[in-house]
């Protein structure tokens, strides 16, 4: 949803009722607490959250652009010039590289053009922390293989053990997926 908070347009993320089994209020609650840590650029502003239900929402700056997939998917890379696509690809390495160098690194496991967004001066900022995993040991695990298979690193769809490398090789399918479309 868009709305105004105080003279700011916001996004409101909102987890609907069929969503509150255990395991998705604990990934809601994973990605506030992750979120409220984070303050850069290339980041999507955190601004607020209700916690308890059966009103759990977050609330972030409104990125009048959208996603990249959309602006991709919509426009084609013909529309979007290669200096254009070029700083766009490096916003996306400057908010993963943030991620990665916070103590304890903060593994993404979800980057994908929908989960990038785009504001009105195509400044990119990585989003939707869902699914993101504090790096406490040399590798993360998971139980299940969540994500978007388009562009998982094949580690993280065998549900093996993954780390950092695994966001670089997301990133990589995002840069060919800017680079192609049109």
């Amino acid at each position: 949803y868009r709305g105004d908070w105080h003279g700011s347009e916001v996004a409101v993320k909102i987890l609907t009722e069929q969503d509150f089994h255990p395991e998705r209020v604990n990934e809601f609650l994973r990605e506030v607490a992750i979120m409220k840590s984070l303050r850069h650029p290339n980041i999507v502003l955190f601004m607020g959250a209700v916690t308890k239900p059966p009103n759990l929402s977050i609330v972030t700056e409104y990125l009048s652009r959208g996603s990249l997939y959309r602006l991709l998917h919509k426009s084609g890379v013909k529309d979007i010039d290669e200096t254009r696509r070029i700083n766009m690809a490096f916003d996306v390495a400057k908010g993963m590289n943030y991620l990665h160098r916070r103590d304890p690194p903060i593994v993404h496991r979800d980057l994908k053009s929908p989960n990038l967004l785009v504001d009105k001066k195509y400044t990119v900022k990585v989003c939707d922390f869902g699914l993101s995993r504090l790096k406490a040991h040399t590798f993360l695990s998971s139980k299940s293989a969540a994500g978007t298979p388009e562009w998982m690193a094949p580690e993280v769809l065998r549900d093996e053990p993954s780390n950092e490398k695994s966001d670089v090789y997301s990133f990589g399918v995002i840069l060919w997926e800017s680079n192609s479309r049109g």
